[in-house]
């Protein structure tokens, strides 16, 4: 979810994403670049003041995933910036925005990790969320307007024979306040502004969607693992209204994004205190890093020889040779001497290099690596 400062209200978890622009990460092509804070403007509260004329630090190589266990209150663009500040990194950017009022998971990729932000955004997501019924909000989570009210509550039996039509591929029509656009006009924006937003309905994957504790008649939580696109909020809608009754999210955390979940997630209090001890060489900042190749746990690794691997970083195609040269197709990540080197494409016996990695600067430690 994202919230819409102007209007004081919140958005979808996993798609409405306000921030998506800036946040337009590298692709395989290479076409695009990764998102980074202005320089000029830093919003951030926990940032020391310049004090007049004094000279920026110069921004470091810092190469690796922080798995932010973000609090709520913060927005996505504001924890990067954190981190970016703590690490005093050159790149920053996150994989997925989670709204302010949500608390969990928020992967930030540092340095070359931003080219590998696509792999995390596409895998699987696992939210936990609590829906109150009774009221249907313009949101459809707690920061919107009532819209309509119901005195009907739901038995658990009624709840657990919903769940299996929610379950599998689905077809789901976005909340009002999502950053789809209607028109060449986002709907968030449309809707703020009084106009009535119709949005279609798209097919959406949903995994798993479990019923996982009722504390009482007015509140029911949930578990949903749910595949790219996937709005929590318009569950929480959809569900209240089959069962006769309305519904909103009104508590939401992210537990996964793709290869990261909560044994990975570090909160900011204990981030902030290894810098500090870092900064007064009591400990190093590499030992918050994962490495960038954590993304890549989906995606076949292939190893090559220094030669090879020279040629590669150059930019060139390399021949597959000899008997146990991989006989399939696809992408695949190269590494030499155990140490990432390119995302690249294996087809036709060549290895064809997409993205080159430049690793030079501070990584995760080898504690983190060899638990990796």
């Amino acid at each position: 979810m994202t919230m819409d400062p102007a209007h004081g209200t919140t958005g979808g978890e996993e798609a409405d994403q306000r921030d998506v622009q800036k946040n337009n990460f590298a692709d395989m092509s290479g076409n695009s670049q990764p998102h980074q804070e202005p320089r000029r403007v830093n919003n951030d509260p926990r940032a020391p003041k310049q004090k007049g004329n004094q000279p920026r630090r110069d921004r470091r190589d810092v190469h690796g995933w922080v798995v932010l266990d973000k609090p709520i209150g913060m927005t996505s663009t504001q924890a990067v910036a954190v981190l970016k500040r703590l690490f005093n990194a050159k790149r920053a950017g996150h994989a997925g925005t989670l709204d302010p009022l949500a608390s969990g998971g928020l992967p930030i990729a540092l340095g070359e990790a931003t080219k590998t932000v696509p792999f995390v955004m596409d895998g699987r997501k696992r939210y936990q969320f609590t829906v109150c019924w009774g009221e249907e909000r313009d949101t459809d989570d707690i920061e919107g307007r009532a819209t309509a009210t119901s005195d009907q509550r739901p038995t658990r039996e009624a709840i657990l024979a919903l769940l299996p039509r929610f379950t599998g591929v689905i077809e789901q029509i976005p909340p009002r306040y999502s950053a789809i656009k209607v028109q060449g006009e986002r709907a968030y924006d449309l809707a703020r502004d009084g106009e009535i937003v119709e949005l279609a309905p798209r097919p959406v994957e949903i995994h798993q969607l479990n019923l996982i504790d009722q504390p009482d008649n007015d509140r029911a939580v949930f578990e949903a693992e749910c595949g790219k696109g996937t709005y929590v909020r318009a569950l929480a809608r959809d569900m209240g209204r089959i069962l006769g009754t309305y519904g909103h999210i009104c508590a939401l955390r992210r537990t996964l994004v793709g290869p990261f979940g909560e044994n990975d997630m570090i909160p900011l209090d204990q981030l902030e205190a290894l810098c500090d001890r870092a900064a007064s060489g009591e400990g190093s900042l590499a030992d918050a890093l994962m490495p960038v190749e954590t993304a890549l746990d989906d995606i076949p690794a292939l190893a090559v020889t220094r030669a090879d691997a020279a040629r590669l970083h150059r930019g060139q195609a390399v021949l597959l040779r000899g008997r146990d040269a991989p006989t399939s197709s696809g992408t695949v990540y190269v590494t030499v001497a155990g140490r990432l080197l390119a995302l690249a494409e294996v087809g036709n016996g060549e290895i064809i290099p997409k993205r080159v990695f430049n690793l030079t600067g501070l990584t995760a430690s080898a504690d983190r690596n060899e638990r990796n």
